[in-house]
């Protein structure tokens, strides 16, 4: 089995794990949906769906702490880099205009924190696949509850 196997089936277990705790019943309210497809050196397809009234019983404060860290203009920045593959520290704050290591690392602490970006080695940050379509869809709602996409 290649590395990229390996890695895809323990994405897949992760996925199927993390869906068999998710209510999916449908309820009166109906249900909330989403997925996508991207390709990540394979393809990764998946869609996730809670019933409306569950998604108001998700963990409050892990929602609270993943919008406050994409809540800032220089970690929505550095999230829009890493979009396109890992990248070291210094390349993250090259990108994002940012003039010292201390700044760097205290919006990775954010982003890191939330579970939106995983250091991968020494020095060197990504987002982890299957947190990639999650991220684009927060981003894409927001642009859209903003009304920037109508």
């Amino acid at each position: 089995m290649t590395d990229v196997d390996a890695k895809l089936a323990e994405l897949e277990a992760r996925i199927a794990a993390l869906e068999s705790q998710r209510p999916v019943e449908d309820d009166a309210r109906g249900f909330i949906r989403y997925g996508g497809s991207v390709d990540l050196g394979g393809q990764i397809d998946w869609t996730i769906q809670y019933s409306a009234g569950a998604v108001r019983q998700l963990p409050a404060h892990a929602r609270v702490e993943v919008l406050a860290a994409l809540g800032h203009s220089v970690r929505l920045a550095l999230v829009e880099v890493l979009l396109d593959g890992a990248r070291t520290g210094v390349e993250l704050a090259e990108a994002v205009g940012l003039s010292s290591a201390g700044q760097l690392h205290h919006h990775l602490r954010a982003l890191t924190s939330a579970r939106i970006v995983e250091q991968q080695g020494r020095g060197v940050y990504h987002i982890p696949p299957a947190k990639v379509v999650p991220v684009l869809v927060l981003m894409t709602a927001a642009a859209d509850i903003a009304e920037v996409l109508r």
